[in-house]
């Protein structure tokens, strides 16, 4: 992406106040009707624009395998028994109503019952089965899930999107249109995602909803505007536009014509359609799933295809204090057959080897069903051990790290803390764990914690790289 220089796109970014400085006059109805311009496509990129990072990014390891990320976050907080480490053999106290486990591609390696499209992808993933911070509460365990930092302290670290944004992104020689760092569709809310690094390192949320008919990206795509509207109103506002006309050449206004060009390229050009799913057969739009989050896993992939280099799925709905067994029969379907098909398709494409796709939530449940009153057969918080699936991008499939015990209750063996998981990712990403983050108070933060900052270490996953 070409874009300006931070004290030009800072003035950019507030067209009205650029002009008055640059003309000594008030806001004219030529600015008022450029401003509706950017309003209409521009926002997103303006935002960016006007973004200024605290420092030139730390150069990334080259020999790193991965390029991009693709996290689901299964926000709320999945079941690790009735995901990825079933215990039929439990009872129904810890089973409920699914008693059973099934087989997949590879030799003693059983999911949940209702995942059958994901075990036979098994040989693609590795499963975790020992993640642990003895954490309960939301707020908290998605802080350190997302950050691999423990709460508390004066400092709000960035979470991992914001750091690979800092190392993979525009200051590190990205030069894509869509932002480095993409949620599908709307941010987490429970944290700042970018912490001390500042908004440069925000996600782009896009809104909307991929499995509408339309996919109102917002800044991108306006509800009942069609393409060939968007160019007549480009027409028309140039025609009305006498300001370029009477100042070729303004480096100011140069500027601003820059960044409705991007704005355009992302309206009705290339860059914007890759959002959308329509660009896609029928067939593999079915195949992912006709609802949020099958289409939201399938342009993820498409923007991997496009060098973004993080990408964030919030899969809400996981949260299953009550009518658990009930909830996890509608989205266990929905979850195969996204992330089956996600999978699927990377290692068609040969892009699955530089594509980590890392799926879990804050904590699991907790193994003993909650039969009583009000919960009905809920399950509650659980931050004592939980699974994640990760894959691609140097992660080696097939394979199972850490156990918990018969029930499901405690880490049996290996204890994986998310700050080894993360320094892990970073390592494959060609980030150096122990890089200094840009600090606001020239503090010495390095990219993960170390023993010296109070934590305990279990170490890179080196067992499944």
């Amino acid at each position: 992406m070409k874009r300006p220089n931070n004290a030009s796109a800072a003035n950019d970014a507030s067209a009205g106040q650029a002009m008055m400085g640059v003309f000594d006059m008030p806001l004219s109805r030529r600015a008022v009707l450029k401003g509706g311009l950017y309003g209409a496509g521009g926002c997103l990129l303006s935002d960016w624009l006007a973004r200024s990072p605290l420092q030139a990014a730390p150069a990334p390891n080259t020999s790193g395998k991965a390029k991009s990320v693709i996290q689901i976050w299964m926000w709320g907080g999945p079941c690790h028994l009735d995901t990825f480490d079933p215990k039929p053999e439990a009872g129904q106290d810890y089973t409920g109503p699914f008693t059973g486990a099934i087989e997949t591609n590879v030799s003693g390696m059983r999911i949940h019952q209702l995942l059958p499209k994901l075990a036979q992808q098994a040989d693609k993933y590795s499963l975790i089965r020992s993640m642990t911070h003895g954490v309960f509460a939301h707020e908290t365990a998605s802080y350190i899930v997302q950050t691999g930092r423990k709460p508390g302290g004066r400092d709000v670290f960035p979470c991992v999107g914001a750091v690979v944004s800092l190392f993979k992104g525009y200051n590190a020689g990205y030069k894509g249109l869509i932002p480095p760092y993409v949620v599908l569709t709307e941010p987490q809310g429970r944290f700042s995602e970018a912490g001390f690094l500042g908004g440069t390192y925000k996600p782009f949320a896009t809104g909307g909803n991929p499995g509408a008919p339309q996919f109102l990206v917002e800044g991108v795509a306006s509800p009942g505007v069609t393409e060939e509207q968007q160019h007549q109103r480009r027409e028309l506002l140039h025609r009305l536009d006498m300001l370029n006309a009477a100042m070729p050449g303004h480096p100011q206004l140069q500027a601003l014509n820059e960044c409705e060009n991007q704005a355009y390229e992302l309206i009705v050009g290339d860059a914007g359609k890759v959002f959308d799913p329509n660009q896609e057969p029928e067939e593999v739009r079915q195949r992912y799933g006709r609802n949020t989050f099958g289409q939201s896993c399938l342009v993820a992939r498409r923007l991997v295809e496009a060098g973004v280099p993080y990408i964030t799925i919030n899969y809400k709905g996981w949260d299953t204090h009550k009518e658990h067994f009930q909830i996890m029969r509608r989205k266990l379907p929905e979850l195969d057959a996204g992330l089956s098909s996600l999978l699927q398709d990377l290692a068609d494409r040969g892009l699955l080897e530089s594509t980590i796709v890392w799926c879990g939530g804050e904590f699991g449940r907790k193994p003993q069903v909650s039969w009583e009153a009000p919960w009905n057969g809920g399950r509650q918080h659980y931050g004592h051990v939980f699974s994640t699936l990760v894959a691609g991008g140097g992660f080696r499939g097939g394979q199972v790290l850490g156990s918990s015990d018969a029930k499901g209750e405690f880490v049996k063996d290996r204890p994986v803390y998310q700050w080894d998981f993360i320094s892990t990712m970073y390592q494959q990403l060609g980030i150096d764990p122990q890089a200094p983050l840009p600090h606001p108070q020239g503090k010495t933060v390095l990219a993960t914690p170390t023993v010296d900052d109070g934590y305990e270490i279990g170490g890179r996953l080196n067992e499944i790289t």
